[in-house]
Formats: C-alpha cells, structure tokens, sequence
C-alpha cells in the first residue's frame, strides 16, 4: 500500500514538473491568449451571451491562435539561433557543447560551487568574447605574444613609444630580460626585411645604459627619438607599437613601472588613439640622425 502510495505520489510530482516545464518553455504572449480565451469562454456562458457551443467555439479560437503565435514564435527563434551558428566550422560545433554543458552542470548541482563557477565562466567568456568583437585581444603582463607575433608579420613600417620608468629592478629590466631580448631579436629580423622602425624613448634622464641601448638600436637601423619627461602630457607617456598603420600594442603599467596588461587590438579608435600620442612624442623628440 505505502509503495502504491509512494509511486502515485511520484507521478503527481511529475506531471506537477512537466506542467511547469511546458509553461516555461511557452511563449508568455501565447500563454496571456489562452488564459484570455477561457475567460473569454466561461464569461459567454454565465452572462447567457452566447450558446454553450458558440462559447466553447469561442474559446477554442483563441486558444487555436494563441498556440498558432506560440508556434510562430518558436520557428522564430529557432530561425534566429541557425542565424547566429552560421560561420567557421569550429564555431558551430562548439558552441552547442558549451551551452549544453554549462547547463548540464547548473541542472546537476544546483546551489553549490560548481553551478556558481559555471554562471563565472560562462560570464568570463561573454565579456572576452565582446573584447574580441571590439578587435582586441588582452593578455597578462608576461604574455608578450602578440608583440612578438606582430612585429614578424609588419612588412613596411614599426612606429613605437618605450616609457623607460626607474625601479627597483632597473629602468630597462624590459629589455635585459627575456621578452625584451625576444622582442629585439624580431625587430633586427624586421629590419634585414625591409620594415622602417621608429622609436621614442620617453626617460627621466639620460644613463649609461639608456645611452647605451640607443647606440645599438642605432647601429641596427631604427631611427631613435629621445623625448625627456614632461615635455609631453603625462597621458602620453605610455608603452605602445603601431604596425603598417593597420595594427596596434600598448602595454598597460603599474605605478612601479611594470607592464601589467599586454592589449594587442586592430580598433580604429585604439589605432587613431595609439598614432596621435606616437605622432606627438615624434614631434616633440630630439633625433641625432
């Protein structure tokens, strides 16, 4: 009796589910017109304005169209979401998974950490991919890539700003490390190319060091600026490339000088931005050649 009991109650629970299942997944105008139409119906009856038939008739039109807009409506979004899929082959088999499972795991662990960490992720994602859709690409402070990767692929001009800061583990540690080593090696490459570099060097003052790294850079081929500071707004004093006109880097400092934020873009506002602050240090640096 108690197991006969248990599965009647079982089966109340989900017709109870799937009710509510079938009013999620309804249209809310649909919904609205059905509940319209047995209002309709049921006040036709009681105030005798219509025959039991004619009401009954009445309220099966309406209803009839509500479902009629439901189904419309479904086509709609179905249409909308083949839209949207349409484009690189990678794409369209991905983002079913992703969706698909960032539900899956939100339906299985409601309330816990893993539901709350699948609403974060799917949140991160949303905000880089509008990053990308503006054409930036942003990147820690130790992840030079796209510096390194847009240098290689400049085939006639490299405009750039470096803002040379003193701090604890030397004004140009950039350099003496191992991305600045890289990023030297590509602008040597860049040069046997073809590729005109220009570089201003933003500096509180000239040291053997800085004196020394403008004589090799020189030496190779680039066209140096110095530019001491406060000749220019501090708003210029910034760390930026501009590759052919078409392409941009800036890398974002801490107040300690360190580059925090790599921000690789192909904006035409970062690319008009990025150009003016370069064509001002320009005018305003001295160049010995």
């Amino acid at each position: 009796m108690s197991d006969l009991l248990r599965r009647r109650r079982a089966g109340r629970i989900a017709s109870a589910g799937g009710f509510v299942r079938l009013l999620a997944h309804t249209d809310p105008v649909a919904l609205v017109g059905i509940l319209l139409s047995l209002t309709l119906s049921v006040t036709l009856d009681l105030t005798n304005a219509a025959t039991g038939v004619e009401s009954l008739l009445a309220g099966l039109m309406g209803t009839t169209i509500s479902l009629l807009v439901d189904s419309l409506a479904r086509a709609e979004r179905r249409f909308h979401l083949r839209t949207l899929l349409e484009g690189p082959h990678w794409l369209v088999h991905a983002v079913p998974e992703v969706v698909t499972g960032s539900r899956e795991a939100v339906e299985r662990y409601p309330g816990t950490r893993v539901a709350e960490e699948a609403r974060r992720r799917f949140e991160r994602l949303r905000a880089e991919t509008e990053q990308l859709r503006a054409g930036r690409v942003i990147r820690p402070g130790g992840d030079c890539q796209d510096l390194l990767g847009g240098t290689r692929e400049c085939v006639r001009r490299l405009d750039a700003v470096t803002n040379v800061m003193p701090r604890a583990s030397g004004e140009l540690s950039w350099w003496r490390g191992e991305i600045g080593r890289h990023y030297w090696a590509t602008n040597t490459e860049a040069l046997a190319r073809g590729v005109r570099i220009t570089r201003v060097f933003l500096h509180a003052g000239l040291t053997d060091e800085l004196t020394e790294l403008v004589r090799a850079q020189r030496q190779a081929g680039v066209r140096v600026g110095l530019l001491p500071w406060g000749v220019v707004d501090a708003s210029r004093h910034v760390n930026l490339t501009v590759w052919d006109g078409a392409a941009c880097w800036e890398g974002r400092m801490s107040a300690h000088g360190e580059i925090t934020e790599n921000q690789f873009s192909l904006n035409a506002g970062d690319l008009a931005r990025l150009t003016d602050v370069f064509e001002a240090c320009v005018e305003a640096a001295t160049f010995l050649d």
